[in-house]
Formats: C-alpha cells, sequence, structure tokens
C-alpha cells in the first residue's frame, strides 16, 4: 500500500487513462456511419454501415486476448510500465486512423488497415482495463480496494458520453 498522496496520483493516472482508452475506442463506434462511406465500397451503403459495425466489433472481440498478454507483461515488467505503453499503443492506433487513405484511394487496403488497427485498439483496451484495476487496487487502502477501482467505471462511461458528445 502507498501513501494517500501517491495513490491520488495512481489513482487520477488510471482515471485519465481509462477515460481516454474508452473515449479513443467508442469513437468508432459513434461515427460509423462515415467510416462505412470512407472505407468500404460506396455502392452499397447498408453493407458498408454493417462492415463498419462489424469493424467496431472485432475492437472487443480482441479485448480478452489484449487483457491477458498485457496482463502478463504487467505481472513480469511492471503494472505502471504496461499502463502507459497500453495507452500509448492506444493513441498511435487512434492517430494513424486518421491518416488512412479511404477506399476510394487504397481499395481492400485501406480497408485492411482500418481493421489492423482496431484490432491494436482492441488489444490495448484489454490490457488498459485489467491492468489499470489491478494497479489502482496494489495502492488502495486495504479497507477500500473495491470503492477505489470502481472510480474506473465512472470514467469508462465518461469517455463513452465524451465520444458520442
Amino acid at each position: 500500500m502507498s501513501q494517500p498522496n501517491s495513490y491520488n496520483r495512481i489513482a487520477l493516472a488510471a482515471c485519465f487513462g481509462t477515460f481516454i482508452e474508452w473515449y479513443d475506442f467508442l469513437t468508432f463506434a459513434t461515427l460509423a456511419v462515415h467510416f462505412a462511406a470512407l472505407f468500404f465500397p460506396a455502392d452499397d451503403p447498408v453493407a458498408g454501415l454493417l462492415y463498419s459495425l462489424a469493424a467496431f466489433g472485432i475492437g472487443m472481440v480482441v479485448n480478452p486476448l489484449g487483457a491477458a498478454v498485457f496482463g502478463s507483461f504487467g505481472d513480469r515488467y511492471g503494472r505502471r510500465t504496461v499502463f502507459i505503453a497500453t495507452i500509448g499503443i492506444m493513441g498511435l492506433a487512434t492517430f494513424l486512423v486518421g491518416l488512412l487513405p479511404t477506399f476510394a484511394d487504397w481499395g481492400w487496403w485501406a480497408t485492411g488497415l482500418l481493421l489492423l488497427l482496431r484490432v491494436i485498439q482492441g488489444l490495448a483496451m484489454g490490457g488498459e482495463i485489467g491492468g489499470a484495476n489491478v494497479h489502482l487496487a496494489e495502492h488502495a487502502p486495504r479497507d477500500k480496494r473495491g470503492a477505489a477501482t470502481s472510480v474506473l467505471q465512472w470514467m469508462g462511461g465518461l469517455g463513452i458520453l465524451a465520444s458520442t458528445a
């Protein structure tokens, strides 16, 4: 257990990281209609939207794998290091999505790169969620670990609200 100031810094970092992860990850769902027009064939808008939502879903499917991989890394290399890495990976993948060429420019290559970046985002998100909870619990006062880690659920919800705003 760490000192109160140390815990507060860790809690603030975990909350900020969780908020950013959820915001980055779920902004894709909010913009699914736009991604459909940009990264899938324009001849069938309904199919494009379904493909776009499936691209969002692929990130959710790999989420547990990210939790397992990054959880193992956290045990070996330290949770703080892995927590920072997952935030960086998510941010970089999100930034790269913004730089992708469209379907009209690169065809299915653009779609494939989008899917690859969604997989990377899903892995990072899975690693961040579990790692942040464990890291926060390890530094919380023993009698307040449940309450201390529950704040991360609020941050996820706030990230979702911010992405839809």
